[in-house]
């Protein structure tokens, strides 16, 4: 038995046409005008509506041990949240603590997501600690399991983070193997004597997060990190770039020649620095690292990704409830949990305050909230477009919807959405994983537990990626 989506607009990355999409067995097997429809078929009309790729969010938190709690979304709960949003996709991190081996941690985290996620899912390996002959010999066994790429934390020094010897290290390691280094690239020893002086100042609402870390931390660990990779010839992925001195940093190596990638967030896009100084301690919703930053710098962002400087969207979802959980720092900003939700939200904020907007074309839209992730990450092309033999995670997008974001409206497990009174547009309608209905008109018709690990390769050709 076929599901044939009728009278659709499939657009990709490259591409967009008036077609039929036909589904069997979990894969696009045919694309064509006025396909049949057979005896047991099912069909649904898309007259109207955008046939699209399932979007890859390749940047989230779920059911993270962190600063003393835990993300409240776990990877039910999560993935489901996201479905709804048009995500079918997403790489989440495995964190070990500081002298854990990296494979217990992934068997940790497998069993937190086995059984629970909705849709199909992959690890990035977080490296908290390297040492050489230890954690060296586990890069293999990693790459293995699927793990193809390393993440690696230049902020949170004392816990998640690694100092420069050691970032070297898992460079040149993850050279040896062909794979991917991410990192999170902010000078933690300056934000840490920042953090120290400004509460000895007597300075702890949620706007001293911000200056804490502010841009010219993140433009020079950026630019450290790029150097680094430089030396030792190894493609570099930066995630959740939020700053004007970041792009630059990127810009220039680019420019040269070097593998330079770049992340950012919906958030990063839309807000700056004056919601830190929301009443009634409203800012601590938006704590993050790094921090939303002032006025000018989310225009820079959005010509970034025109120019191609900036390849993915991704979310960095890392939910936690602002009773209970972000109220805990309301003495001292620097005892917010870091992170906020985000993950069903990022096709729709995109589209509304990019594609509506003119900022983006619909193809720029599918590339960085879609295919792009696919191509760096070892997915394309069996996700992240609309083709035949691909997995058929596809979407029924109705662009001509429009909504208001409402913390009442939204799937995550928060009481709160950043985005909560804005305009949004465009509804995914219909939601397919690997042709599973996940979501059809605003109802959940999933089953925990209906995702599966995908074990990713290596990317082949790194610049095809770009």
């Amino acid at each position: 038995m076929a599901l044939i989506l009728r009278n659709g607009e499939v657009i990709t990355a490259s591409d967009r046409y008036k077609a039929d999409v036909r589904i069997e067995g979990g894969k696009i097997t045919q694309i064509g005008l006025s396909l049949p429809v057979g005896e047991g078929d099912e069909s649904y009309d898309c007259a109207g509506r955008w046939i699209v790729p399932g979007g890859i969010d390749v940047h989230t938190h779920l059911d993270m041990p962190f600063m003393g709690t835990t993300s409240s979304d776990d990877f039910y709960t999560g993935t489901r949240a996201a479905s709804a949003g048009g995500t079918t996709s997403i790489i989440d991190f495995v964190i070990p603590r500081r002298g854990q081996s990296l494979l217990e941690a992934y068997d940790d985290w497998r069993r937190r997501a086995d059984g629970k996620a909705v849709f199909d899912y992959a690890f990035h390996m977080a490296v908290t600690w390297f040492d050489t002959a230890e954690v060296r010999s586990e890069f293999s066994r990693c790459i293995d399991s699927g793990m193809t790429s390393f993440k690696t934390f230049m902020a949170y020094k004392g816990a998640l983070g690694i100092d420069d010897d050691e970032l070297f290290k898992v460079m040149s390691a993850a050279k040896d193997h062909g794979a991917m280094v991410t990192v999170h690239a902010e000078n933690g020893d300056a934000v840490n004597n920042l953090i120290a002086r400004h509460l000895g100042q007597k300075k702890t609402d949620p706007i001293w997060h911000a200056r804490s870390r502010p841009p010219e931390v993140e433009g020079e660990a950026t630019w450290r990190a790029i150097t680094l990779a430089r030396f030792n010839g190894q493609p570099l992925y930066v995630v959740h770039l939020t700053c004007r001195d970041a792009l630059e940093r990127v810009r220039e190596a680019r420019a040269r020649g070097q593998v330079v990638y770049a992340e950012t967030c919906p958030q990063y896009l839309v807000f700056d620095e004056s919601v830190y100084e929301r009443p009634d301690f409203d800012g601590a919703k938006w704590v993050m690292s790094p921090p939303i930053r002032p006025k000018g710098h989310p225009d820079a962002l959005w010509d970034g990704i025109a120019e191609g400087l900036i390849q993915t969207i991704a979310t960095d979802h890392c939910p936690f409830f602002f009773k209970g959980q972000k109220e805990v720092g309301r003495d001292n900003f620097s005892k917010i949990p870091n992170g906020a939700p985000g993950i069903q939200d990022r096709m729709s904020v995109m589209y509304h305050y990019g594609v509506r907007s003119g900022k983006l074309t619909p193809h720029q839209w599918v590339d960085v909230c879609c295919t792009q992730p696919a191509r760096i990450f070892g997915l394309f092309p069996q996700k992240g477009t609309v083709a035949v033999g691909t997995d058929a995670d596809v979407v029924v997008f109705d662009p001509g919807h429009e909504f208001i974001f409402r913390a009442a409206d939204s799937q995550h497990r928060c009481d709160y959405n950043l985005y909560e009174g804005m305009s949004g547009s465009g509804r995914c309608e219909l939601v397919l994983s690997r042709g599973r209905v996940l979501w059809e008109k605003g109802e959940f018709k999933g089953n925990s537990g209906m995702g599966d690990y995908l074990a990713r390769s290596i990317a082949k050709d790194q610049q095809a990626a770009v």
